[in-house]
């Protein structure tokens, strides 16, 4: 009886180390498609930006539609092979991304283009949340997919996964709104429910 005692004693923590990096990783993957639409967001307000074409603006334009671009492809492939790729690319492209992020929102301030400042620091901050989370991914995971050598009927039940997936995605959504509300799309956006002109005017 007390060796199975001892042998039956991982398997709470085991279970643990089963959901915590399912959950983790799919709050990196809400924290990624909000970061890259943010991204291309900047992209186009740059590009639809009054006045002279300038090429500072024109490469910080097309770096944001780039980087955006590969963010949701990176993203996208995290979740569906359920580990991301090119870890040690990404290790260094995110932490560019986010000192990118810190230059514009400095830099803009007297550029005429403060307002994109909001959408520059919601991505700032979004960078942030999935380096922090591949940095978790990478010490309690190393293989990212926290499938190998545990066993399925160890998993939680789907209700706390769930919970937790609710709880990050209204996290990256309170942070990516403002980002795309800032943007120039999200400027001349109107609201749900109104309208200008038209049969519904009085």
């Amino acid at each position: 009886m007390s060796s199975q005692a001892i042998t039956a004693a991982p398997a709470v923590p085991a279970a643990q180390e089963t959901f915590r990096p399912d959950a983790v990783r799919l709050f990196a993957g809400f924290a990624g498609l909000g970061a890259a639409a943010v991204n291309l967001a900047v992209a186009s307000s740059l590009f639809a930006a009054a006045g002279p074409a300038l090429p500072v603006r024109a490469a910080g334009a097309a770096a944001a539609l780039l980087w955006g671009a590969a963010l949701l492809g990176w993203t996208v492939a995290g979740l569906c092979r359920n580990r991301f790729p090119l870890p040690r690319t990404s290790a260094l492209l995110l932490p560019a991304a986010a000192a990118a992020h810190v230059a514009a929102i400095v830099l803009g301030a007297g550029s005429g283009m403060a307002g994109l400042a909001i959408s520059h620091l919601a991505a700032l901050l979004l960078t942030l949340m999935i380096l922090a989370a591949i940095s978790w991914l990478s010490r309690r995971s190393p293989n990212l997919s926290g499938s190998s050598g545990q066993n399925a009927s160890a998993r939680l039940g789907a209700g706390p996964l769930i919970a937790a997936a609710f709880a990050g995605a209204l996290l990256v959504a309170a942070i990516t709104t403002p980002g795309l509300a800032a943007s120039t799309a999200g400027q001349f956006a109107v609201p749900h429910g109104e309208h200008t002109g038209g049969h519904h005017s009085p």
